[in-house]
């Protein structure tokens, strides 16, 4: 009952994120919280501190005075989506700006956590039922690493596994980013799509990765961990390991329906070198529990004899069965550890790998981080058999494998690599150099 022109004077007092949050609450709120000469202030106060604004075309901006053309001419709603454009852009400006320093072992962005602090970046997951009803996940615990952020989302209102048909996974930032206080989920945000999983018939298409008295694991590429209660066909949480390698790209720059497409590598042949794309490689490999590194190593010079190339793969031998000095050493017992509101636990024999293969210039060529998990070999290497047993662990994807054995020394109680080998896509090599191999 109050008037509309009441209600506009109040809505002038609010800033630009409580105008946002105010618009969601009915049709008329949302028609006064769109009035051009609020947003027109928010603008000229915030941008132009010369009682000027940005007019946003294409990629390019341009100084505009404040007039009645610039009031009324224009369609409800339009400075208040010139401001978000630009507000937007300065953030993702701020985190590109950051993310362009790069390390070098791992020839990923140094400042990964800062930059996710500036873009206000976290990360949800989605259950969606098979009637069309949704399960919304809010951030769970983080643990970072060099080249990966683990997540795990657990809850005691979890859907029965019988229901669920996909699970996506989300990249949230908020729609206008206050500095001077944290974010909030009631506040508007936005949503990117990072990957989006099946979980229909969970257990017959995903990979067993172990279990123990409470739990199974099942592993979906990319990077998801569900675990399962034994006793009840629930789920218990939800892991999911992101690579570093565009992460920010995809959690920002997608949409809420469409994932982040990153641009073709544009590749340039070098006819003076005839092995070219099949040597300089660089591996930089982490194994790790979510609170616990294993192992962290770098391997350059990596290379590929044309002899080497079989079935559709290039082979790049990092630690070789044959060479005891390149043998690498475990710290720790493996597995991976989980909890939920009520238990805890740790399944053993798996752990999370992140690979980082750089090309020759030092670029990201191959990356992920994925839980894999170990299985105890049933053949025989000849050479530690007498030593103890021999674990095998397999990681597969679109664009390579890895293959690792390691061997369990009794007597010092650790895991020492004795063979790691990448087998890289011919097509993928092909497609990044402009060769043909």
């Amino acid at each position: 009952s109050m008037p509309s022109e009441m209600l506009l004077k109040i809505f002038s007092y609010l800033d630009a994120v409580s105008l946002l949050s105010v618009g969601c609450v009915n049709k008329l709120f949302y028609d006064l919280a769109n009035d051009n000469g609020i947003w027109l202030k928010i603008c000229s106060s915030c941008l132009q501190p010369k009682r000027t604004i940005w007019k946003m075309k294409s990629e390019q901006t341009e100084a505009v005075p404040l007039g009645y053309a610039a009031l009324h001419d224009k369609k409800p709603g339009y400075w208040k989506k010139e401001y978000i454009l630009k507000q937007t852009a300065a953030v993702k400006t701020r985190v590109m700006r950051l993310a362009k320093r790069l390390d070098p072992y791992t020839g990923l962005p140094f400042k990964n956590k800062e930059a996710m602090k500036v873009s206000g970046l976290s990360w949800i997951i989605v259950l969606k039922e098979k009637n069309g009803k949704e399960h919304v996940m809010e951030k769970g615990n983080l643990s970072f690493k060099d080249t990966s952020v683990t997540i795990l989302w657990y809850s005691t209102n979890w859907p029965c596994l019988d229901i669920v048909s996909t699970l996506k996974l989300f990249g949230v930032t908020p729609l206008l980013l206050d500095q001077s206080r944290p974010p909030n989920k009631n506040s508007p945000r936005r949503r990117s799509l990072i990957a989006e999983y099946d979980l229909a018939n969970l257990t017959e298409s995903s990979v067993p990765v172990g279990a123990d008295r409470l739990v199974q694991l099942f592993s979906l590429n990319p990077g998801l961990l569900v675990g399962t209660w034994k006793e009840k066909n629930e789920i218990a949480f939800v892991m999911v390991s992101l690579h570093y390698h565009q992460l920010l790209e995809r959690s920002i720059l997608g949409s809420a329906t469409v994932q982040y497409a990153p641009p073709p590598n544009k590749p340039v042949l070098d006819d003076i070198d005839p092995e070219y794309g099949l040597h300089d490689y660089s591996l930089h490999l982490e194994m790790h529990g979510r609170s616990c590194t294993y192992l962290r190593g770098t391997f350059r010079n990596l290379f590929c004899r044309k002899g080497d190339i079989a079935n559709g793969y290039l082979r790049l031998t990092v630690v070789s069965l044959k060479d005891n000095r390149k043998h690498l050493p475990l710290i720790g017992t493996l597995g991976l550890s989980w909890e939920t509101d009520v238990f805890k636990g740790n399944v053993k024999d798996c752990y999370v790998m992140n690979v980082t293969l750089l090309d020759d210039i030092g670029e990201p060529f191959w990356c992920f981080s994925a839980p894999v998990s170990m299985e105890l070999s049933s053949k025989t290497s000849g050479l530690y058999d007498c030593m103890g047993p021999i674990y095998i662990t397999n990681y597969a994807d679109s664009e390579g494998k890895v293959c690792v054995k390691l061997v369990w020394l009794e007597e010092t109680k650790e895991y020492i690599i004795v063979n790691l080998v990448l087998y890289v896509s011919t097509k993928k090599v092909n497609n990044w150099y402009g060769t043909n191999y």
